[in-house]
């Protein structure tokens, strides 16, 4: 009977091992997986961390590219493109690169190297030497403001930083500034935009105005015509008058003129210098009075002090008895008006 209770005691005290033994590895095995979990848990933080982390920098990198680009002017852009080589030294040559470098905004119509290559040989090189005639140029390319291609083809034309337009047309795709076609638009820079343009601008010329830069004496003396004319006023020291600031009106006789006066009527003139000087100024009158306004008159007061009288019937104006026969030989300070017969004052 002891025997039996001692091996029933000792088939308990071997499964209450056991099931110590088991609660033992549970509990171990809890702690395990925990720990497990656990593990994989902040592997997954730092994979998480590390794609945030290579997100930023490759979000900083680009960021960084937009600034690097956008801080550079139009200039910078032009100089490290490699296709305006010729425009950027032309810009050098001229010292309008600075300009351009400048605060703005400006748009360019920016002439690819191949464009420069289009104008007929030796004229880059002659323009490089000639300065301001190749600042006149190269500012016809440039337009005051930041416009971008969706605005530039809004337009008809645009006025340059040279003072002149240029017309801007729009055909289904192909915009034209001038004869010349926009191949490339929007480059911004951080002081304006670049439209690239496959033909160089020029200028029309301006409209000269003959001698302009040259008195009426001047002129009368050059023509060839008034040579009678040029001597009674050096005579009478009304050519120095004459030349000055004006405006003065003139309706100057031709030798012809002179030579229908009576024979010794001229050399007595010049010896009377009173009665020449008054024959002189009866002859001008104060402003300058273009053909246009002449006909609208009726008289006109002269500096000699009395009228002469004005008339036209049809193509002919007449000033006295005298027939206008050439109109509106314009110098520096006034207007001529050719006559076909010298101008006598009225006796008082």
């Amino acid at each position: 009977m002891m025997s039996i209770n001692f091996f029933q005691q000792w088939i308990n005290y071997r499964n209450t091992k056991a099931l110590v033994i088991m609660g033992i590895l549970a509990i171990l095995g809890s702690i395990l997986v925990a720990c497990s979990e656990e593990a994989a848990t902040e592997e997954m933080v730092e994979q998480e961390t590390m794609v945030e982390q290579e997100m930023a920098v490759e979000a900083t990198v680009v960021v960084e590219e937009v600034v690097e680009e956008v801080s550079k002017t139009i200039v910078d852009i032009a100089v490290e493109d490699g296709r305006f080589t010729t425009l950027v030294a032309a810009l050098q040559a001229a010292e309008l690169d600075s300009v351009l470098a400048g605060e703005g905004p400006f748009t360019v119509f920016a002439p690819t190297d191949d464009a420069f290559a289009k104008l007929p040989e030796g004229t880059v090189a002659s323009l490089l030497e000639t300065i301001p005639a190749l600042k006149d140029i190269l500012l016809y390319h440039v337009v005051s403001g930041d416009v971008l291609a969706a605005d530039v083809v809004t337009l008809e034309s645009a006025t340059t930083l040279q003072g002149q337009t240029v017309s801007i047309s729009a055909m289904g795709d192909v915009v034209k500034i001038n004869d010349s076609q926009v191949i490339i638009t929007d480059i911004q820079g951080s002081n304006g935009t670049i439209h690239v343009i496959d033909t160089v601008l020029l200028p029309p010329a301006e409209e000269v105005v003959e001698e302009v830069s040259k008195t009426i004496v001047d002129i009368a003396v050059e023509d060839g015509r008034f040579t009678t004319l040029v001597a009674a006023l050096q005579a009478a020291e009304l050519d120095s008058v004459l030349a000055g600031e004006g405006p003065f009106t003139v309706f100057a006789p031709t030798d012809d003129a002179f030579a229908k006066l009576p024979e010794g009527t001229v050399a007595s003139l010049l010896e009377t210098i009173p009665a020449l000087k008054d024959i002189l100024l009866y002859h001008v009158v104060s402003g300058d009075v273009l053909a246009a306004d002449v006909v609208t008159l009726e008289s006109a007061t002269t500096l000699q002090g009395q009228t002469v009288s004005i008339s036209a019937m049809g193509d002919v104006v007449k000033i006295n008895d005298s027939q206008v026969i050439i109109t509106d030989i314009q110098g520096s300070n006034g207007t001529i008006h050719v006559i076909d017969t010298v101008l006598l004052p009225p006796a008082e």
